[in-house]
Order: structure tokens, then C-alpha cells, then sequence
């Protein structure tokens, strides 16, 4: 297939699969950003990262961030997760207007609403599996609702585990109890940052079955910022990013098809 027809076939999966979320409600939307800006540098070394993004984020879906490398994605991601300051614009997150927040009101605003899953797992390696699950809940000086805990020990599957540390746990044991930890505080939004990247193609399945179910099960809102075209199939909504824009916002796609829309970006650059 030539350049030319790989480019048509591309753009026939997104007339056909390209919708979005742009009309939600406010109840309907977890995250709703507005005209979101983020400049780096100043002057001739002015490097524009996103250039005026709108989104409504639905409750109880994943979504997937995707885009060709340096398209903004990660700094989206950033962003509404209230890890990096936008140069202009509006993030409302359940409710809350996060741009204007100070450090401290962040911090407090990230350990009660949000969750995070990063590609490097993040787990403190002195503690056991059981006691990294539980220690966004140790420190934000929370009980733990004990049948949530059993339900999500038993739902990652970690029972015989759960008193080992990092050290003895397989990579995918490891993001487990990460994907748990994640959850153990019932967040309003759980952004992953490449959650399968660091593992193989049957560890990364299991994970990505894991977060599918947390959506289907448990009702939980994910954000996924990933380059993987299978990772982000199991997402039902995609947004793809170039150049700080997001150019295409579809729902639920085939790797196949996934991949043909990445790579007639990457072609179009």
C-alpha cells in the first residue's frame, strides 16, 4: 500500500469512528478544560507544547491520549493532573478549578481525587506489596475501608503476595499493586503515564485487563496516555495530538486501525 492510499484508508477510519464528548454536561464530565495553553521558554526559544485545548472528559470511561512524539500528550496529561501549570486556559476536575490552586491545595487535591500509574511502577521498595496498596491512604491519615481493600487485592490478583516487597515481585506483580495503590482511595480520575511500557506483551495484557475492568466493574475514570496502538484499543474514547492540538477525537478503535491514524501524523509532519 502506497503512501497516498495508507493516508486515504486513515482518513475514511476517522470520518467513521471521530465523534467525541465536545457536548457533555457538567455532571456527565469528571474534567473539563478550556482553552488550555503551555509555552516553554521565552522569545526566539519559545517552544509552544499545547495551543488551545478543549476537552470534556466523560465519568466512567478511559480514555486514551495519543499523538507522534513531542505532539503534547504527556504535557496534556501533566496538565489536568495538575502536575504542570498551564500558560493560559481553564482544568475543572470534579468540580474543582485546579489552575489557580496553590502547591498545597494541589497536593491535597492529588492525594484525595486523583490516582497515578506510572511506567516505572513507583513502589517504595522497603514495604510490602500490602503496605504500598494502602499508602496514599496512610498518609492523607485515612482508614481504610477494609472490604474495598479485599475487593481490589482480589481483583489484581495478589493474594499470595501481598507480603512481598518490590524486590521479590515479576514486573507485572509490581504494576499490580501499583494499579491497586492507584485505586485503594477511590480517585475521581487515574492517569496512567505508559502503564504497559515496561512490560512484556502477556504482563502488559493483564494490566490492560486490569484497567479495563476497573472501568466496566468499578466505574472508575481513567486517563491513559500511551504510544502503544494495542494499549490504547481497549480505550472508548481516543484523542490523537499533534503539534499541541488535538486533531482527531474518536471512539473506541481496532489496534489496526489505531495505528494507521498514528502513523498518517507521523507521515504528515
Amino acid at each position: 500500500m502506497d503512501t497516498l492510499t495508507e493516508t486515504t484508508a486513515a482518513q475514511e477510519l476517522i470520518s467513521q469512528g471521530c465523534g467525541g464528548d465536545a457536548a457533555l454536561g457538567a455532571a456527565e464530565a469528571v474534567i473539563v478544560a478550556r482553552g488550555v495553553r503551555r509555552t516553554y521558554g521565552t522569545g526566539d526559544a519559545a517552544v509552544e507544547a499545547l495551543r488551545g485545548v478543549d476537552i470534556d472528559l466523560a465519568r466512567g470511561r478511559l480514555t486514551a491520549i495519543m499523538g507522534p512524539s513531542g505532539s503534547g500528550k504527556s504535557t496534556l496529561m501533566h496538565i489536568l493532573a495538575g502536575l504542570d501549570e498551564p500558560t493560559g486556559g481553564s482544568v475543572v476536575l470534579d468540580g474543582t478549578e485546579i489552575t489557580d490552586l496553590k502547591e498545597r491545595e494541589l497536593t491535597q487535591l492529588r492525594r484525595d481525587k486523583i490516582g497515578f500509574i506510572f511506567q516505572t511502577f513507583n513502589l517504595l521498595p522497603t514495604l510490602t506489596a500490602q503496605e504500598n496498596i494502602r499508602l496514599p491512604l496512610t498518609i492523607a491519615g485515612r482508614k481504610a475501608d477494609e472490604e474495598w481493600v479485599r475487593q481490589l487485592i482480589d481483583t489484581v490478583g495478589l493474594g499470595d503476595r501481598l507480603t512481598h516487597k518490590p524486590a521479590e515481585l515479576s514486573g507485572g506483580q509490581q504494576q499490580r499493586v501499583a494499579v491497586a495503590r492507584a485505586l485503594v482511595g477511590r480517585p475521581a480520575v487515574l492517569f496512567a503515564d505508559e502503564p504497559t511500557g515496561n512490560l512484556d506483551s502477556r504482563t502488559g495484557d493483564e494490566v490492560l485487563g486490569l484497567l479495563r475492568r476497573s472501568v466496566e466493574d468499578m466505574g472508575q475514570t481513567i486517563v491513559m496516555v500511551t504510544h502503544d496502538a494495542h494499549a490504547a484499543s481497549i480505550a472508548d474514547r481516543l484523542l490523537f495530538l499533534k503539534d499541541g492540538r488535538i486533531v482527531h477525537d474518536c471512539a473506541r478503535m481496532g489496534r489496526d486501525e489505531i495505528y494507521e491514524v498514528i502513523k498518517s501524523l507521523e507521515d504528515a509532519r
